[in-house]
């Protein structure tokens, strides 16, 4: 297993950090790496990097704490040793701030066990942890060079952070109420607040997913082989379920830390203190798991569902993170008699100007994922009250201006940004509050991402009925970006958008037959709830053309974008998100105003929410993006 770097040391003067085991174990950690890569080289220079392995091959801290402590050596010999050592250790300095993955770790009982902390007061002392590090290291690093007469010139502080990748705050893990079965897990620390090191991108062994994260027909968990001194625990509040994800400390699955801490909201920790049991368990890169052993196993007995991800490198991509993290809480939402929705998901604010609408903010809901849940009220009509999972978007870059790539700086973790296709970057799109709220869906579009709509047409159809509508949601067809098994620019369908895992196959075959039946149940009361409010005009429900893939899909000739207003393919892509923006925009307008209306009239503002359903790539996202610059709701 490649080492991480886990500090747990308290240290305020450069002495002390030479002195920490946090510093021993990483000047080991980058012997280890500089003497192999040196080691490996062949060639003509091949001597020169024997003779430079063998030069610090034994070098300890005691020899860098003397530099820094001692007098200057008398001899030139002496004096020269002495900078070699620190030029070496100003390498590890920069391999440990580039290449290094790094976790400040600090215990915090205390906010379960006597209720002097909080989750805000531990997150004030992790971040002043961080800096605080970060610091040390720096002025370590510069007595250091001070000291051989090496700090010469301007200094650039401010482009050397050296901030670990996580902070974190962490309580016992048995403080987690975890079924008898899985009594291992509670040796691993959860933790409960972190400050994160964000304008990083991580290349992982995989940047598509290619196999399904399906219904396993055996518990994937061996209780007996796990080792909880090589894991990492993230207590998760993904919509209503309290999902436990564990990650593996190894390199290629702990880079996925940071990426679930700015997806996904920490749970609370009240139900951590009151008792309450995980939904479900995540178990990301098991190095004892099997190839088989991938996917989702519900324990009946212990009523939780359990999620495994085996240690392969095919399998190491943040996808196979969020992914079976969203698969669990769908399959906790169906068994519920709830209805998972892949869906971007905005709720618009709209105030009257001389009754004229006009929307004064856009709040992400849901970037990806939510659930409805069917709700009687008093009237007796059952409305959709809509929920959603994540805080974050893990957005793909290809389809995003340059403008968006700029408001992104500064808040995201990315993955594989030299890979071309598929580079991505995870960054906070709203707040848990926004997430938890529940709200009555006033528009419900499926996305179509491949079919010209021809300039001066609406992008948005909904003039059909509630069972044509349902039809587009069933066949859930889009063209493929290339992030999925799918080569970029093929058709493929997926059963109601794919709600994780997949209920049907393209063929009809059912894949979940339990999940399927209960699904069907709930549709079928879904259907008859929204002709309901469609016969009062409380709800809308058709079909969106984003057209964002309509210029790579094979089945869309040149002649045929050229008739639709498009000069060239690549257009299509950064236009069409735009007309879709600016369709929305209008039908927001004319939806707040029959609202207000049955409101009776007189309301000063009124809130519209809509769900644009719809797979990778079908434009969730991008149309957003471009509604935000046509409505001018942010400065640059």
């Amino acid at each position: 297993m490649e080492q991480i770097l886990e500090i747990r040391d308290g240290c305020s003067t450069p002495e002390q950090l030479l002195k920490s085991r946090a510093f021993s174990r990483y000047l080991n950690i980058y012997k280890k790496a500089f003497v192999d890569e040196l080691g490996a080289r062949e060639g003509r220079q091949r001597p020169e990097a024997q003779h430079r392995a063998a030069m610090f091959k034994d070098l300890s801290a005691r020899e860098v704490l003397a530099i820094l402590q001692g007098p200057m050596p008398s001899t030139e010999e002496g004096v020269e040793r002495a900078r070699a050592v620190v030029r070496f250790l100003d390498g590890a300095f920069h391999h440990y701030r580039a290449s290094g993955y790094k976790r400040l770790v600090r215990l915090q009982n205390d906010v379960v066990s006597t209720g002097e902390e909080t989750p805000d007061t531990v997150k004030d002392k992790v971040t002043a942890k961080a800096r605080s590090l970060a610091d040390l290291i720096l002025e370590t690093r510069r007595d250091l060079l001070a000291r051989v007469d090496l700090e010469h010139g301007v200094r650039r502080t401010p482009g050397l952070d050296p901030s670990p990748n996580v902070t974190a705050g962490e309580i016992s893990g048995h403080y987690l109420n975890l079924p008898g079965d899985y009594v291992a897990l509670s040796h691993v620390p959860l933790t409960i607040a972190a400050d994160i090191l964000t304008g990083v991108d991580y290349s992982t062994p995989s940047n598509k997913r290619a196999k399904p994260f399906y219904e396993l027909d055996h518990n994937p968990f061996d209780s007996d082989r796990f080792a909880p001194d090589e894991w990492v625990s993230v207590p998760l509040q993904v919509g209503s379920s309290l999902i436990v994800a564990y990650l593996h400390k190894s390199r290629g699955s702990i880079e996925m830390e940071p990426g679930l801490l700015n997806l996904f909201p920490f749970a609370h920790i009240a139900d951590i203190q009151a008792g309450r049991r995980p939904d479900g368990i995540f178990i990301f890169c098991d190095p004892n798991a099997d190839a088989g052993d991938l996917g989702y196993w519900w324990d009946a007995a212990n009523e939780v569902l359990v999620g495994m991800v085996p240690n392969r490198d095919e399998l190491k991509y943040f996808g196979y993170c969020k992914k079976p993290i969203l698969t669990l809480h769908n399959v906790l939402a169906i068994r519920k008699g709830e209805i998972p929705l892949h869906c971007g998901c905005t709720r618009y604010l709209v105030r009257f100007d001389n009754n004229e609408p006009y929307i004064t903010e856009m709040r992400v809901k849901a970037d990806d994922m939510g659930r409805v849940v069917l709700t009687r009220g008093g009237d007796g009509l059952v409305r959709p009250i809509f929920f959603g999972t994540e805080t974050g978007a893990f957005a793909c870059l290809d389809g995003f201006s340059e403008q968006a790539k700029i408001q992104m700086l500064g808040r995201e973790v990315g993955y594989n940004k030299d890979t071309g296709s598929n580079a991505r970057q995870i960054v906070p799109v709203t707040d848990d509050s926004e997430v938890f709220r529940g709200d009555v869906l006033d528009v419900l579009l499926y996305m179509n991402n491949f079919d010209l709509i021809p300039q001066g047409s609406s992008t948005i159809d909904i003039d059909m009925s509630v069972e044509q509508a349902i039809e587009h949601f069933r066949l859930g067809e889009r063209v493929a970006a290339g992030s999925t098994s799918t080569h970029r620019g093929a058709k493929e369908s997926s059963y109601w958008a794919n709600p994780f895992p997949l209920l049907k196959d393209n063929d009809g075959t059912i894949l979940h037959p339990d999940l399927h039946d209960k699904f069907s149940i709930t549709e079928a009361g879904f259907i008859g709830d929204l002709k309901a409010l469609m016969a009062r005009g409380e709800i809308k429900v058709g079909v969106a053309h984003s057209q964002l893939m309509a210029g790579v899909y094979s089945g869309n000739s040149d002649d045929d974008l050229v008739r639709c207003g498009y000069a060239n393919r690549h257009e299509v892509e950064m236009k069409a998100p735009e007309r879709l923006g600016e369709d929305l925009i209008e039908l927001i307008k004319a939806r707040a105003q029959a609202k207000r209306e049955r409101l009776g009239g007189s309301v000063a503002e009124v809130s519209i929410t809509v769900a644009l359903v719809g797979d990778s790539r079908t434009g969730k996202s991008e149309t957003a993006e471009k509604m935000e610059g046509i409505l001018s709701l942010y400065l640059v």
